[in-house]
This record gives structure tokens, sequence and C-alpha cells, in this order.
């Protein structure tokens, strides 16, 4: 390989780095992780502090809906994911027989699949040879049952992100409730909640090259709505605890 096929190969790559997909898998799991863990013990603090005039429950039900909520974002996230992975890899085993009883049946099948995108019968079929050649089951993984590397399902990985994530979203609350005055608790943690999710919804949009203005309003509104309901459950069991 000669310089400019060196420097050629080093352009492509940069000019790959400018996308965000590769990003999607755990970005997605960490917003979903942090966003709950604001949105959930923000919502579960109001809805006390709207219905009780002492500290100790707002804290109590702040730490708690953080614990509870963590682990089941954690758990949830990794069998929901695991189950993913278990349907990818029954595919996979499938297509490894297929491709062993009927090559030639799904050599035709990936060529109709190039075809489809665009390709000529002719170059479709000579494309799906040349790749059956290189790697015919990787070629029949990734554009036959749709399974890459950016999409490839990680359990352990998507657990670990959803559980830190929420974790670290719902101390922001707590911190409110721990040093905050009492009197318009539920209005403190109201405010700081949304601008955490405000935070949030920039730095996820822009980690992923998304608009920051429509993650912040899709965020706030739906924080907004969450949190309000929250707070006229509270108020409406306006009870001292």
């Amino acid at each position: 390989m000669d310089k400019e096929e060196a420097n050629s190969g080093k352009n492509i790559d940069n000019y790959l780095d400018n996308h965000y997909i590769h990003r999607s898998n755990w970005l997605r799991a960490a917003v979903l992780g942090a966003n709950d863990g604001i949105l959930s013990t923000a919502s579960l603090a109001i809805g006390v502090a709207a219905a009780s005039e002492a500290r100790e429950p707002i804290i109590l039900a702040t730490i708690a809906g953080l614990v509870a909520g963590a682990l089941s974002m954690a758990a949830g996230e990794y069998v929901s994911v695991s189950s993913q992975t278990d349907v990818e890899r029954a595919d996979i085993e499938r297509e490894k027989v297929e491709l062993k009883e009927t090559p030639e049946l799904e050599l035709q099948i990936l060529a109709q699949i190039y075809e489809k995108r665009g390709l000529k019968k002719q170059t479709a079929l000579t494309v799906a040879r040349e790749l059956s050649e290189y790697d015919v089951l990787g070629a029949h993984v990734r554009d036959e049952l749709g399974i890459n590397e950016m999409s490839e399902a990680k359990p352990i990985q998507a657990a670990f992100a959803s559980g830190a994530a929420f974790t670290v979203g719902g101390i922001l609350p707590l911190l409110v409730a721990l040093f905050l005055p009492l009197k318009h608790m539920e209005y403190a943690l109201y405010g700081f909640a949304l601008f955490f999710l405000i935070i949030l919804g920039a730095l996820a949009a822009k980690t992923g090259g998304s608009s920051i203005t429509k993650a912040i309003l899709r965020i706030t509104f739906w924080g907004t709505v969450a949190m309000g309901l929250t707070a006229l459950v509270g108020y409406f069991f306006n009870v001292n605890l």
C-alpha cells in the first residue's frame, strides 16, 4: 500500500468517526436510565412533599425510589436485551443450517437483497458471490438478518449503563431533598429536576448529533406532565406524614 492509499484510508476512517450511530446502544440505555432516575425520584419526592410537612418521609421515599429504580432498570434492561440476544443467536444458528443445506438458494436470496437496494441483477449476483467467498455467514447475518456490530445486543453493557445512569440521575433530586429548605420543597424539586432534565437532554442530543431544541422541548413537556400529575396525587391525599 503506498502513501496515497494509506492517507485515503485514514480519511475514510475519520469520515466514519463523524457519524453517531455507533453510539446508539449505550447512549439509549444511559439516557433512558438517567432520565428515569431524575424523573422517577423527583416525581416520588414531589408527591410525598406535597402531602407531608416533614423532611424525613421525603428523603426516605427518594432513597427507596432510587435504590429500587436503579435495580429495576438494570434487571429490566438485562432481561430485555438478553432476550434480543437469544433471538439473534437462534437466527444465526438457523442461518448456518440453511447455508449448509441450501447454499444456492441463500446466494439468490442475498442477490435479491442487493437488487432491491438498487443494483442491477447481474451486479447484485456478482456482489453476492464475492461477499459469500469472503465471509458467507457474515454477509447473511449483516444483510439478510440485519445484525451488525452497532446493533448487536449487549446485555451486561446495557444493564450497567441503565443502572449506573439511573443512580446518577436519582442522586440529584435526593441532594435537593436533603439540603434545600423544606418550605415549598415540591417547587424546588420540580425546578431543579427540570433543570437537570434539560441539561441531560441537551448533552444526549449533542452526543448523538441530533437537534438540541427538540430534545429539550420533548423532555421538558413530558417531565412537567409526570411531576405535575404526581404532585396532584400528593395534594389530593394531603396528609401530615
